[in-house]
Formats: structure tokens, sequence, C-alpha cells
């Protein structure tokens, strides 16, 4: 197994400021700030509604942003790869076809050898050949990851990436994962219901609740802050001063 990659240091290459949403009455997002440095790995934390799919669409450019500004580290706008909770492929083109077609579509000059590439690094070249809709759900996983390396992303957005998967399926997309950190210096920001999995994958957590960051920070900082008077320590400590956070007087 790949070692996990170091914490990054130096400056932010995404800084997201005030980001506000609305959705007719319901406020997605309210003043929602962020910041992602290269080879960083960051979790997103927080129940049902809690706005983290919005935020995410949001920075991967799928939807607008009703106030609030991103800014790119080089002044510019970093290659970003969004990996939507369900795979964005499509289904009746086999896997080589919907490599090669997204491949084109971000304009990569050799789209079929940018397609050997991806079916190699997804572990995919078994299942060229097999339709998208007769994919397992761990594979059509890897093949909703390798689309969104099509562009060459140096920035990976990811909605609960694994909530569909066995503990065997998630520790490989994580082996991946680590790799493309580690190797490409990649961004990795995701979401996921799991605090476990928050802990163990993300150098920082970022807690939303009701549109807004309830907490940004590492995993003993948040134990230290919402633990209660002996938090202890561990995935358990971690999980329940997450709870405190959200849902500090529960019925």
């Amino acid at each position: 197994m790949t070692g996990r990659p170091a914490p990054p240091s130096g400056a932010p290459l995404l800084e997201a400021r005030g980001l506000a949403r609305r959705y007719r009455d319901v406020r997605a997002l309210d003043g929602v700030d962020l910041d992602l440095a290269a080879g960083e790995a960051v979790a997103l934390l927080g129940p049902n509604g809690a706005g983290k799919t919005t935020l995410l669409t949001i920075l991967a450019g799928v939807t607008a942003a009703g106030a609030g500004t991103v800014a790119w580290g080089d002044g510019g706008r970093a290659r970003v790869g969004w990996v939507p909770h369900r795979p964005a492929v499509y289904p009746r083109l086999t896997t080589r076809e919907n490599l090669r077609l997204f491949a084109a579509l971000e304009g990569d000059p050799r789209p079929e050898a940018a397609t050997g590439h991806l079916l190699e690094q997804a572990d995919l070249a078994r299942f060229a050949d097999q339709r998208a809709d007769r994919l397992s759900t761990g594979t059509l996983q890897r093949l909703n990851l390798a689309v969104a390396l099509a562009g060459r992303p140096s920035v990976l957005l990811l909605d609960e990436p694994t909530a569909t998967l066995s503990p065997d399926q998630r520790r490989r997309l994580w082996d991946w994962l680590e790799r493309l950190r580690a190797e490409e210096g990649m961004a990795v920001l995701f979401s996921t219901q799991s605090v476990d999995e928050a802990t163990r994958r993300g150098d920082r957590l970022v807690v939303m609740a009701a549109g807004r960051v309830a907490f940004a920070g590492t995993a003993a900082e948040l134990v230290a802050a919402h633990g209660g008077p002996r938090p202890g320590g561990g995935a358990d400590a971690a999980e329940l001063a997450f709870l405190r956070l959200v849902d500090p007087e529960p019925a």
C-alpha cells in the first residue's frame, strides 16, 4: 500500500471567500470560506443538507454562486476534475469509448493515447470493451474517476466517492488517490458521511452545518475543541466531537 503523502505547505492553490447560494427560500450556502493547497486532501463533513454538494459543484463550475469569489493561486484557473456522487458516464458506451470521448472533449491532442494511459492507470484494461451499464459498482466508480482525470486536473473534487463501495474497493480507491497526490501533487477535496474516513484520509477537516463552516482544522483540533471534558483520542473521539458540534443538544 502506498504511504500517505505528507501534508503540503505554501500558498493556497484555491481560495474561496464568502460563497453563498440560495434555492428559493433555502439558503444552501451562507458565506463559506475555504482554502486548498497543492497536494492536500481536505474532507468535507456534515449532515445531509449541510451544503457539501453545493459547495463542490460551485468549485467545479457546475453551479453558479449567488455571491462570493473563487481565486486560484497562479492567478488563473486550475484544471479541475469533478467526480459526482452518481457516475457521469454514458451507460451504452464501453469503458474505452467513454474515456476516449472525454479525453477528446478535454481537448487532448492524442485521445487514443490518453485512453490507453487511463485504462492502465485505473486498472480498467480488462473492462475496456465492456459497456458502462454492465460494470460492477466498484469498477464503474473507477471509470467515473478516470473520466475526471481525462483533463489532467490539478484539483480533484469528489462527492462521497466511496459511499457505495465495499471495504476492499474503498481501500483500492484511496490507494489510487494517494498515489496521485504523492506523484502528481494533486489536491483532493472530498465529501463523506464517515468521520473515520475523513480523519484517516484528510489532512484537514471542514465541518459544515446549515450552509456554514462550523469548523476547519485537524482531527486533533476538532477533538480538543468539541470532544468534551475528557475527549480521549482516536476515531471514536473524533466522531463524538463531530456529533457534539453539529447536534449540541440532541433530542
